[in-house]
């Protein structure tokens, strides 16, 4: 059967008929995962020792870059990690056999080019495989075949495919994209260093305050680059990206494609004030010196995680999996000494750098009587409300859309290797979806970004097959009326997705041979993310830069001396970045040295 994986599909169809994350056999809850996913330790044989001079909870992508910086400074650093695989959310698992999934990331841009640098990444076999063209808008529309609209590097090709719909936008397009790149290049400095700290430009001996001064460098900067459009920017940082969009375009599938930018991972809508800066958030990053480009990771985004896991081990870091913390060691000034583990063991450390997020990390683990009551208070009330469902699917043939039928010989097109966005004909679909979820109901008709890593990365799945992932929205942390996200409620929305997708291919459906469906309950599970919530907490206005995660909190330094947030908890945020990881180690080996 042409394009199809023959005995594999019907081997696994006959044990995984209608399978989610909740029903998987005895021992699959734990897949094995690529080579080198599970780890006892990493680099030379090593035994965890009862004294480091730092300890990093969690071996998130964050928690792997702030300890390969820690070692890298000469500072004897151990991770610990609770799950039995590391990498955090940036992890690759074998949820249905054969098939290996980016089971929560899945994409890969916005990780800053000095770290790339600086760990040497590619040596330790990171590889990226970069996607041109990049954005796939198949329509549902009543002419046959419908239209759709792929967006790629080459500008010209670009405009010829916005042109379908308007020729203004068509010519719009180029000077969008340069105002939008403008603006990241002003911005992008902010990302690599704490937040200014104003309680202290006015501290200490006018040689202090001098010193002190220099932290408004990087303020200081994105105004002068930002210049007389300034206030055009100010507008895109604090405006509903609908608003914005609506300056530049007219046609509407254009302006609903670039605003999934805007509210992906954010329970916001398109209209939503502030929704503007989370798109600007995701066209920050670059890959192989192309700005706003985003990719696979060979190998799935675990091999990421490896390849930092390598950089920190080669340097003499030990990692541990399965070393779940308990809570942080205080001294008698209260200042942190190290971390005790669930199975009793303590490990002491004079710096502990936590890769949970705020919530875990002050709310679980450091007593609360230690800290200030206002800070605690501030911590409960991050905001965290998830709209994501992270739907994990392994098919026997590439999804064929009516937009774009697939060629006879069955292999990928161009827009096979795209993010797919479904349902995104206009802005107010994606608001409609948003308005069902704020009412505690999953959207009937969610926003869906479809990915097929397989189709760059053949090897994550048998010959002929296919991994797919569905980042949906918008799904509420907690359904109306208090329902619990059950295997019930988890396959009744499954079951809408792939309603949606059939209706763009045909087919989709009988192809499928096994799912992995994540609620936001789920999300927090497994990964450790707050109210399923992928940045650890909003990227609204009110919650990043001087306020993430609390005002007077936000360089990296908690209330507890020696215990750090390195976390996507702290600024800038989250993404696969790094750069709070880097950040916090910085700040941390600055402090080591005063010890």
């Amino acid at each position: 059967m042409a394009g199809r994986c023959g005995a594999v599909a019907a081997g696994l169809r006959a044990r995984l008929s209608r399978v989610c994350c909740s029903r998987w056999p005895r021992g699959w809850h734990r897949p094995p995962g690529p080579p080198g996913a599970r780890w006892a330790h990493a680099g030379a044989a090593a035994r965890l020792q009862r004294e480091y001079d730092a300890v990093v909870i969690g071996a998130g992508h964050n928690g792997l870059v702030a300890a390969a910086y820690l070692q890298r400074a000469g500072l004897r650093t151990a991770v610990l990690e609770r799950r039995h695989v590391l990498g955090g959310a940036a992890v690759t698992e074998e949820i249905v056999p054969g098939f290996k999934f980016s089971r929560a990331s899945y994409l890969l841009s916005l990780l800053r080019p000095q770290i790339y640098a600086d760990l040497e990444l590619q040596r330790h076999g990171l590889r990226v495989l970069p996607r041109d063209p990049y954005s796939f808008t198949p329509l549902l529309e009543d002419r046959s075949p419908p239209r759709s609209l792929l967006l790629g590097h080459d500008m010209a090709q670009t405009q010829q495919q916005i042109a379908q719909f308007s020729q203004k936008d068509a010519q719009a397009y180029p000077e969008y994209e340069a105002f939008m790149g403008r603006m990241v290049l002003a911005l992008d400095p902010l990302l690599d260093a704490p937040p200014v700290d104003t309680a202290a430009l006015g501290k200490g001996s006018l040689l202090q305050q001098l010193r002190n001064l220099r932290t408004l460098k990087p303020l200081l900067q994105a105004g002068l680059a930002l210049g007389r459009q300034l206030p055009h920017y100010y507008e895109v940082l604090t405006a509903p990206i609908s608003k914005i969009l609506d300056h530049w375009f007219e046609s509407e599938p254009l302006k609903a494609t670039l605003a999934t930018d805007a509210v992906i991972g954010a329970m916001a809508s398109p209209h939503t004030p502030g929704s503007g800066y989370v798109l600007l958030h995701h066209v920050m990053g670059e890959l192989e010196g192309r700005r706003g480009a985003w990719g696979y990771v060979a190998g799935g985004m675990g091999a990421l995680s490896q390849a930092i896991t390598r950089a920190a081990a080669a340097r003499g870091a030990h990692i541990f999996a399965e070393k779940a913390v308990c809570h942080v060691l205080l001294g008698r000034d209260g200042e942190a000494q190290g971390v005790a583990l669930q199975d009793g063991t303590e490990v002491r450390s004079k710096l502990v750098l936590s890769n949970a997020s705020p919530q875990v990390t002050f709310l679980e683990l450091v007593p609360q009587e230690q800290l200030p009551k206002d800070f605690v208070q501030r911590i409960r009330r991050v905001d965290t409300c998830s709209p994501v469902t992270k739907i994990n699917v392994a098919v026997d043939r590439l999804p064929s859309f009516l937009a774009a039928p697939n060629a006879r010989h069955g292999q990928p097109l161009p827009h096979h290797q795209c993010s797919i966005h479904l349902n995104c004909e206009g802005t107010q679909l994606l608001h409609q979806a948003f308005t069902e979820a704020a009412q505690g109901h999953p959207s009937s008709r969610p926003m869906i970004e479809l990915c097929i890593p397989s189709a760059l990365d053949p090897g994550l799945a048998p010959p002929g097959c296919h991994v797919v992932s569905l980042f949906t929205q918008y799904t509420p942390s907690v359904l109306a009326g208090g329902r619990p996200w059950d295997e019930q409620a988890r396959n009744a929305y499954a079951d809408t997705v792939f309603d949606c997708i059939e209706d763009y291919a045909p087919g989709f459906k009988a192809s499928v041979i096994g799912r992995d469906v994540l609620t936001p309950p789920d999300l927090e599970r497994i990964f450790g993310l707050p109210g399923g919530n992928i940045f650890h907490g909003g990227m609204s206005l009110d919650q990043l830069y001087f306020a993430r995660p609390a005002p007077s909190y936000s360089g990296y330094r908690s209330p507890v001396p020696g215990l750090y947030l390195c976390g996507s908890g702290a600024h800038p945020g989250g993404g696969v970045m790094g750069a709070a990881g880097r950040n916090a180690a910085q700040v941390a080996i600055k402090d080591f040295r005063h010890l």
